[in-house]
């Protein structure tokens, strides 16, 4: 691998028109790209301001109506009605046509087919030894026939045509011959020599005159068109060139100056807003509205949780006494109006009693209890 770097590309040698237009223009695009470029950036900011705190909450509420409002309702209509209403009509179809239709085809169709097959392959064979025996004779005697008859024709077919052949050649092409070999072809060769001649004549006069037009048209057009693009059009595009790409240079130099410029007036107001607003709202609230919170939570509010514990503590109490008294008068009324209840016969369980349960204190289980 080669780490060296690659030397930078040979630059341009500029002249002095260059320079003299560089450093003016810079400055006044400059002037006037620094408003653009704080404007630009204060608007960036602001559209993400926006973004983050309107558009992609507002963006999210519509996703959720939306999801309420078209999906959901299709997803339970599908999963809830569509779905089970196409498996009912997929085995009502099972049930109504599909074991019909198989039962048909296997107990009708099918035998009816092999009956029909079984017919077919019996008229076939009957047609076979139709053709064989009767069709296929009449057939060979017929074609003897129409090769007799065609031989016969074509004999006399023969002679007519050798007959008319020569007469057609005796009357019609010598003489065509002759006359296309001693008349035509001398005539057309005199005309096509005539023609040519003419031709010469004609490309001379074009040329001529091609000639002509064309040293006319360059010293009237051509030379003052050239000269014109020579002597001016060319040196003003090249100034232009130059121009256009001095103000493209300074148009992103100037851009990037004003980027700067826009980020350090962009620290410096948010370094003011935050001395002017935030550091004095942090430092009220760490230095006052912290120890009266603390004050307030250890002399108020603590005391008065507190006593809502205790207040709630005792009305848990009272409430539970006035139940078990609710309870012992109720037994005692039943007690009185039906008389003792019957007490179940006890059963060794080998367990602990319901007073004497067990704890981790003593040993109450059925191998360790006395």
């Amino acid at each position: 691998m080669d780490l060296r770097k690659p030397p930078p590309p040979p630059s341009r040698p500029e002249g002095c028109l260059v320079v003299a237009i560089r450093l003016p223009v810079r400055i006044v695009v400059l002037v006037l790209v620094v408003p653009v470029r704080m404007v630009w950036d204060a608007l960036v900011v602001t559209g993400r301001f926006l973004r983050d705190t309107v558009l992609r909450p507002f963006g999210r509420a519509l996703l959720w109506a939306g999801r309420a409002v078209f999906v959901w309702p299709f997803v339970g209509l599908w999963r809830y009605v569509l779905v089970p209403a196409g498996r009912a009509l997929g085995w009502l179809g099972t049930v109504l046509v599909v074991v019909p239709a198989g039962w048909l085809y296997r107990y009708v169709l099918t035998p009816a087919g092999h009956a029909l097959a079984w017919l077919a392959r019996g008229l076939g064979g009957g047609f076979a030894w139709v053709y064989a025996r009767v069709l296929t004779p009449v057939g060979h005697a017929l074609a003897w026939l129409l090769k007799g008859i065609g031989a016969v024709l074509a004999a006399l077919g023969l002679g007519v045509y050798t007959a008319v052949a020569w007469l057609v050649r005796y009357l019609l092409v010598v003489p065509a011959r002759r006359l296309y070999t001693w008349l035509l072809a001398p005539v057309g060769r005199a005309v096509a020599w005539c023609v040519r001649g003419l031709g010469w004549l004609l490309g001379v006069l074009v040329t001529g005159a091609g000639v002509a037009l064309y040293w006319t048209a360059r010293v009237l057009f051509v030379l003052p068109a050239l000269a014109l693009w020579r002597w001016v059009l060319a040196p003003v595009g090249r100034f232009l060139a130059v121009v256009a790409r001095e103000v493209g240079d300074a148009l992103g130099h100037a851009w990037r100056v004003a980027g700067r410029i826009s980020r350090a007036v962009g620290r410096a107001l948010g370094t003011l807003f935050r001395w002017i607003f935030v550091e004095p709202v942090r430092w009220v609230y760490r230095s006052v509205l912290t120890p009266v919170g603390h004050v307030v939570r250890d002399a108020v509010l603590r005391p008065v949780a507190d006593a809502a514990r205790a207040v709630g503590r005792v009305s848990r109490e009272v409430l539970a006494s006035a139940r078990d008294t609710v309870r012992q008068a109720r037994a005692d009324v039943r007690r009185m109006l039906f008389g003792e209840a019957r007490q179940p016969a006890p059963v060794d369980r080998r367990e602990p009693s319901v007073h004497d349960t067990r704890t981790l204190g003593r040993s109450t289980t059925a191998l360790t209890k006395d």
